[in-house]
């Protein structure tokens, strides 16, 4: 039941409430409803479960990309991290990540800025993270540059991101909603190809996992997760 209410509720979010809402004021609404709203869809137990797939692996000095609200930060391995740099443009999200940031006994910085042009040096990181933001990165090419860029040679992306589905029906539906969807959601897009995203920026997949997500709706629930190395 509470999976069809939460299906229910997004739909019925995206077509209708979101729309609505966004008559207010573009302002208003990228600062006030999206950051929660992204919160919302992305703090579910199905999510949480496939971050708990990957986050735990990262190692040394690590980058996340699309730190958000910071829900990945309870799920280092502390003992094999030495420090995690945030890297997120949104000042609102960034609020509620230090505050998460407060609960665990992590060495994290956080930077304001994009993920298509980092500030770090060339071959600088071990590890770069990245679960549920490459959907909504502007340029996904570019930032996958930038993370080949910054890990070091044998360096490992560990990734967790919805994308396009095999099935045709389903990938109709995401290309026609990608119309306007992004518009609503952030800048989220529900039919990035993420393989071939990772693989074109020189990245070489060594293991790759997908399912549709329990509980989702359809065209945002299909997701990849695995590893990458530089």
């Amino acid at each position: 039941m509470k999976k069809v209410a939460f299906k229910f509720f997004t739909y019925v979010s995206i077509f209708l409430i979101l729309p609505i809402l966004k008559l207010f004021g573009k302002k208003y609404y990228e600062t006030n409803v999206v950051p929660k709203l992204l919160t919302i869809l992305c703090n579910t137990k199905p999510n949480h479960y496939q971050r708990k797939k990957v986050v735990p692996l990262a190692t040394g000095d690590v980058v996340e990309i699309g730190v958000g609200p910071g829900l990945n930060l309870q799920y280092y391995n502390i003992e094999n991290v030495n420090k995690v740099i945030g890297i997120d443009p949104s000042g609102e999200l960034n609020k509620i990540a230090k505050k998460n940031a407060d609960k665990v006994n992590l060495d994290i910085e956080f930077n304001l800025s994009s993920a298509e042009s980092i500030d770090l040096p060339t071959s600088s990181v071990d590890s770069v993270v990245c679960t549920f933001s490459l959907c909504s990165i502007p340029d996904p090419n570019k930032a996958l540059n930038e993370i080949y860029r910054i890990l070091k040679p044998g360096g490992k992306y560990f990734f967790c991101e919805h994308g396009i589905s095999p099935d045709i029906s389903t990938r109709v539906f995401q290309n026609v909603t990608n119309i306007f969807y992004p518009k609503l959601s952030g800048g989220c897009h529900a039919n990035r190809d993420i393989p071939k995203l990772i693989t074109d920026a020189g990245l070489n997949i060594v293991e790759k996992d997908t399912m549709y997500l329990p509980g989702s709706v359809k065209f945002l629930g299909y997701n990849y997760w695995g590893l990458a190395v530089r």
